[in-house]
C-alpha cells in the first residue's frame, strides 16, 4: 500500500515504480525511468527524474536527476544531486548541498552548504559545512578523492586533482591543494594577526 497525503497535487509519471509503505507527500514530481523503494518518504517539494531511491529513504524539498540514492538514507532539505551521482546506504546528503559526478560510499556524511563536484568519497566519511571541491581549473574538470573514515572541516576547500587519505583529517578553512597520506592532519590557513588598539589610534 502507498499513501498519498494530497494525491491531486502530485505528479507522477507511469513509468515511475514506486515501493509497498511508500509515503508521498504534496507538492511531488516523479518522472522518467524512477524507482522508489519500500518504505520511504517523499516529502514536500521534491522533483525525482530517471532516478532510483533505495528502501527506507527519507527525501526532503529536494531535487534528484539522473542519480541512486542507497537504502537508508536521508536527503535534504534543499539539495540537489545530478549526473550520475552514486549515494550508498545510511548517507546523509543535508541541506543546501549540490553533488554532481560523484560516487559516495556508505555511512558518509555532507551535512550542509557544501559543493561536492566529480569527486569519490569513501565510506564513514564526513565533510563539514562549506566544503567545496574546487573541480574545474578553467579548462577541464578534475577529480577529487577522500577516502574511507576521512573528516573534513567546515569551509574547506579542496583544489583538484587532489587525494584525502583514510583516516585523514582536514582543519576547518583549509585550502588543500596537495595529497593528504593516510592517517595524517592536514592545515591550509593563514596566520591570525591582531594588531591590538587599532582602532584607538584612528581616532
Amino acid at each position: 500500500m502507498i499513501k498519498f497525503i494530497d494525491k491531486s497535487n502530485c505528479y507522477i509519471d507511469d513509468s515511475v515504480k514506486i515501493g509497498d509503505g511508500c509515503t508521498i507527500y504534496p507538492g511531488v514530481v516523479i518522472e522518467g525511468n524512477s524507482f522508489i523503494g519500500r518504505n520511504s518518504v517523499i516529502g514536500p517539494g521534491c522533483f525525482i527524474k530517471d532516478s532510483n531511491i533505495g528502501e527506507n529513504c527519507q527525501v526532503y524539498c529536494s531535487h534528484i536527476f539522473s542519480s541512486n540514492v542507497g537504502d537508508s538514507s536521508l536527503i535534504g532539505p534543499y539539495a540537489f544531486i545530478r549526473d550520475g551521482v552514486s549515494v550508498g546506504s545510511s548517507c546523509r546528503i543535508g541541506s543546501f548541498v549540490e553533488v554532481k559526478k560523484s560516487n559516495i560510499e556508505s555511512n558518509s556524511k555532507v551535512a550542509h552548504l557544501s559543493y561536492i563536484g566529480d569527486a569519490t568519497i569513501g565510506s564513514g566519511v564526513n565533510i563539514g559545512g562549506g566544503v567545496i571541491t574546487a573541480n574545474f581549473d578553467g579548462v577541464m574538470k578534475n577529480k577529487t578523492i577522500i577516502h574511507d573514515n576521512a573528516f573534513i572541516g567546515s569551509n574547506s576547500t579542496l583544489i583538484a586533482p587532489v587525494s584525502i587519505g583514510k583516516n585523514s583529517v582536514v582543519g576547518a578553512g583549509s585550502c588543500i591543494e596537495s595529497d593528504v597520506p593516510d592517517n595524517s592532519l592536514g592545515i591550509a590557513r593563514s596566520h591570525q594577526i591582531n594588531k591590538n588598539g587599532y582602532y584607538n589610534n584612528k581616532i
